[in-house]
């Protein structure tokens, strides 16, 4: 039962650090995407509310949510691997 209780535990801090850096990393990629959109489209205006509000849209899009399979897939495949050892 600790074996277990230590896996959960690990495999949460292993999982959360992954998912962060995938966020900042996916974050990262999306603010240089419009930034080099606003340079090839010559717009005038402010660039930086520009890139907020690009920003914004990312944070309620799907691609964002995705990135929280981070913490399912693992789950599942280990989940079905004990299930299939155990039966």
């Amino acid at each position: 039962m600790m074996g277990l209780a230590r896996l959960i535990g690990i495999g949460f801090i292993v999982l959360s650090v992954i998912y962060i850096s995938l966020s900042f990393y996916s974050r990262s990629i999306r603010r240089k995407k419009l930034e080099q959109e606003w340079n090839e489209a010559d717009m005038t205006g402010d660039k930086d509310s520009f890139v907020e509000q690009g920003l914004k849209s990312y944070d309620s899009s799907l691609r964002r949510k995705l990135i929280l399979g981070v913490y399912v897939i693992p789950v599942v495949i280990i989940g079905t691997i004990i299930y299939v050892v155990n039966h």
